[in-house]
């Protein structure tokens, strides 16, 4: 059903059960995840949040600049994609991170045509630093980069089995949603991804698949035409 997809994970994703930073046995599942990916010769580009080790916005609330703490929060995207490209290299995928502030000693700049180029010779991508500017989330980010490569949809990783009506951790009887329509997702502040990247997506028909990450080969079921999760599309 795919040729190439953007994933987006969180920061919180990497963290585990410890509650903060990177837990080494998470970020090797989830390279071995990618790794099967690839192996149905799927295009596999990443945008990974920060906020297992910085968030922004909650650092501004705090009193600090919101474009200082923006920014540090970037950096923190940095180092998740560096660990997780190592994870992949170690089993073997050829991987490559692009950032979208200057880092000219540790990853690439980002360059969409060289982005391109790495996925067509069956390189990970990441990307990395959000877009580069501050105010915006790597929410917004992973729609972006989805739309500059081409990609055929983006798979929301998260740690419940879709999209709910209230949140299924507190509420037993919250309601999953199989499908829906941007329109609803922001009407209904869902919260599936944020408003921007959300008016994103549905100015540009691309589809957000939005899965269990917990569950091993979600993401490939998914690519081979199973319902798993929730798609919002038009």
């Amino acid at each position: 059903m795919f040729k190439r997809i953007l994933l987006k994970l969180s920061g919180e994703a990497l963290q585990g059960h410890q509650g903060f930073g990177i837990d080494p046995k998470i970020i090797a599942n989830m390279a071995k995840e990618i790794k099967e990916l690839r192996e149905l010769d799927v295009d596999v580009a990443l945008v990974i949040g920060g906020g297992n080790i910085f968030r922004g916005l909650a650092a501004s609330t705090l009193g600090m600049d919101r474009s200082t703490a923006d920014y540090m929060g970037m950096l923190a995207t940095v180092l998740n994609s560096l660990a997780l490209q190592d994870s992949l290299e170690q089993i073997d995928v050829p991987t490559r991170v692009q950032s979208a502030i200057h880092l000219s000693e540790l990853c690439e700049p980002y360059i969409r045509r060289k982005a391109v180029r790495h996925l067509e010779k069956g390189r990970v991508v990441i990307f990395a630093a959000g877009t580069g500017n501050p105010y915006f989330t790597t929410d917004t980010a992973a729609a972006l980069r989805a739309m500059e490569i081409h990609a055929d949809a983006i798979f929301k990783a998260t740690k419940v089995d879709g999209v709910y009506d209230s949140d299924p951790e507190k509420n037993p009887k919250a309601k999953m949603f199989s499908k829906l329509t941007y329109k609803e997702v922001l009407t209904r502040d869902l919260k599936v991804m944020d408003s921007t990247a959300t008016s994103l997506c549905m100015d540009n028909k691309m589809p957000i698949y939005v899965f269990n990450m917990t569950i091993h080969g979600n993401i490939k079921q998914i690519l081979k035409g199973k319902k798993i999760g929730t798609v919002v599309e038009e």
